[in-house]
């Protein structure tokens, strides 16, 4: 039997959407009791659709498509779900990934948890206050902790220093 180039280009579609499926990340945001928490409803109508998928579905969001990725000023880059400061922009660099990253975080902002979807294990970063959804953290950023918080900055807004 003769495979048409149609026929072999649904089969690959198929096969992909099989291991998608697979390795599709649980849609939830990190599970415990957090300070701020809603119901799914009242999240929805605090937070965009791609703050939501982010935040609450542990989304990714496009790389080079946050605004955050190209801030520069002095601040500090906060949880768009609940307004807690998670990391100075003093401690930002461009890791040139297409993300916001970081060296570290405000201490005590950020909870971390595995990550095994896409095949591989990953150290998961959520919100301290609320549980959303940030990113991951990885081990080949800068001095002085050689970490990269590699952030999505739909999930996270920037308050600009005062003075």
């Amino acid at each position: 039997m003769a495979t048409t180039r149609r026929g072999a280009l649904a089969a690959t579609a198929g096969l992909t959407a099989m291991g998608l499926a697979f390795f599709r990340r649980p849609a939830t945001a990190a599970s415990g009791k957090f300070e701020v928490a809603y119901a799914e409803a009242e999240w929805k109508a605090r937070l965009t659709p791609g703050q939501f998928t982010v935040l609450r579905n542990a989304g990714t969001e496009r790389p080079f498509t946050s605004p955050l990725n190209d801030e520069h000023r002095r601040g500090r880059f906060a949880c768009a779900g609940c307004d807690r400061d998670l990391f100075a922009s003093e401690t930002k660099f461009d890791s040139g990934t297409g993300w916001p990253s970081f060296w570290a975080p405000i201490k005590g902002a950020l909870g971390q948890g595995s990550d095994s979807t896409w095949g591989m294990t990953r150290e998961e970063v959520h919100c301290a206050r609320c549980g959303g959804h940030l990113g991951h953290v990885f081990d080949d950023g800068p001095k002085p902790t050689g970490l990269r918080y590699c952030m999505n900055g739909v999930a996270m807004t920037f308050k600009p220093a005062t003075a």
